[in-house]
């Protein structure tokens, strides 16, 4: 069997005597990927495999002397914090701490942007009001003087969204970034990819087309959730003009059980080509590419760093165990496209 790709021994981040889970990473390019935010759940409600679990989390620094290891530091504070979330904290909601961070560098200004996900919970959980979702907004220097804007992204009701993928600047000079957002017009809630328009970085973006649906699509493997990860880079592989090829998590469709509760089906990894001057998915893998060998559930990629000429690491956490480092190189990957 062809060699896809190297999945380290150790954990890249592992829990400690605070954290029983921790979940995405993003790491901070300015400085060569040693420092970054990860998110940590504070509690857990009920079982993750079955629809209705609750986690709530905080954000907080990483630091590594390498890109094989890092350690949990401090809660990361961001001014203008509650200023910003008391307003969206609606009768009925309260707010379940800050989710799946990302940076974002602006090399013109220099400046750092952290993107997140703002969850709001019903306090009812009998009331037919559901979990609003806004993709949340900080800027700064550095990790140390970030300020919390306005969200770029609302919950409308009808769609929400998190998980940002930022893609470059197309050639009308804006940017169709891509979102986790959700379809509830059916039975079933599907987790689905969404185009978001960013004409400012900063400011408020537009929800664009849909440009995955898992229920419109005849893959297994992503046949119930899919969220956007990390594009990655032309230097680490080159598949065209206007074209990047990008990380996706996918999750198997949903399962009725018995008791009537709905089972979550297995997270793994694959990947898609996107056409960013279009703001289109031309593709998505037909299998999973990466499934790590502890996982039971659930390998769900949110970093990826370039290392060297078509060779990087993919950084995905585990269960929410851990996070896991693999290494990627291009020649292997090229295989596996159309």
């Amino acid at each position: 069997m062809q060699k896809l790709y190297i999945q380290h021994e150790g954990k890249a981040v592992d829990t400690n005597k605070t954290f029983k889970h921790v979940m995405a990473i993003t790491l901070d390019p300015t400085s060569n990927y040693k420092e970054g935010v990860v998110r940590c759940i504070t509690s857990r409600e009920g079982d993750v495999t079955v629809k209705g679990y609750v986690d709530r989390s905080e954000l907080h620094m990483l630091s590594g002397d390498s890109l094989e290891h890092f350690e949990i530091g401090d809660r990361l504070i961001i001014k203008n914090e509650r200023e910003i979330i008391q307003p969206l904290t609606l009768d009925g909601f309260e707010f379940i701490g800050l989710e799946d961070p990302d940076i974002w560098i602006d090399n013109d200004t220099s400046l750092m942007h952290l993107y997140f996900t703002i969850p709001m919970k019903p306090v009812d959980k009998d009331h037919k009001k559901k979990t609003q979702i806004y993709l949340g907004h900080a800027v700064g220097k550095d990790l140390n003087s970030l300020e919390m804007t306005e969200p770029v992204l609302m919950d409308n009701r009808e769609l929400s969204a998190k998980e940002v993928s930022i893609a470059p600047l197309n050639k009308k000079g804006f940017r169709y970034n891509l979102v986790e957002s959700r379809d509830r017009n059916t039975d079933t809630t599907y987790s689905i990819v969404k185009v978001a328009i960013a004409k400012d970085m900063s400011k408020t973006w537009e929800y664009g087309e849909t440009v995955f649906h898992p229920k419109e699509n005849n893959i297994s493997w992503i046949a119930g959730h899919a969220s956007p990860g990390p594009l990655l880079p032309k230097t680490f592989i080159d598949i065209g003009e206007g074209k990047l090829l990008g990380i996706i998590n996918g999750r198997e469709a949903n399962q009725k059980m018995s008791d009537g509760n709905i089972k979550y089906g297995m997270f793994s990894v694959g990947l898609f080509i996107y056409d960013y001057e279009s703001g289109v998915i031309d593709w998505v893998s037909p299998e999973p590419f990466i499934q790590d060998t502890e996982a039971v559930t659930i390998t769900f990629a949110s970093q990826f760093v370039e290392t060297g000429i078509g060779e990087g690491i993919l950084y995905a956490h585990v269960d929410d165990s851990f996070v896991r480092a693999y290494t990627l190189k291009a020649e292997w990957i090229k295989s596996l496209l159309p």
